[in-house]
């Protein structure tokens, strides 16, 4: 079996090694990326979800799902949050975010959106909203 590595910049200025099999879904390291590069929002929300926080659930950041990488996932509570900037808004986007959900619920999962907005404003009602659907 042949490895290869690669070494890619890390938002810190530090360098990293991510090795990876040839054979790896390129979705897997795109999450490793995505979670070295999350948004001050997601980062945000983040410190409310780690370590089981919220109910004993366990989240997941930038985690990969079919041929998607969904923000966060209790995959226990089957529960996704996303949290989406204003580029959301545009219709492509609409119609993308409208079938990604499909799918996901198709696969019997939750998803619940966020703007950043509402992270960077009431972080508190979004931590009370999450709460409600790990209930």
């Amino acid at each position: 079996m042949f490895f290869s590595c690669c070494i890619f910049p890390h938002q810190t200025g530090r360098g990293g090694i991510l090795c990876y099999n040839k054979s790896m879904d390129n979705k897997y390291i795109k999450a490793r990326i995505l979670r070295r590069n999350m948004t001050s929002q997601e980062q945000k929300l983040w410190t409310y979800l780690r370590k089981n926080q919220i109910n004993n659930c366990r989240f997941r950041r930038q985690y990969p799902i079919g041929n998607y990488i969904v923000d966060f996932v209790c995959r226990a509570k089957k529960l996704i949050i996303e949290v989406d900037g204003g580029q959301h808004n545009g219709i492509n986007n609409i119609i993308n975010d409208s079938e990604r959900t499909k799918y996901l619920e198709s696969l019997g999962f939750r998803v619940i959106r966020f703007w950043n907005n509402e992270i960077d404003k009431n972080i508190e009602g979004v931590y009370n909203e999450i709460v409600k659907y790990l209930k």
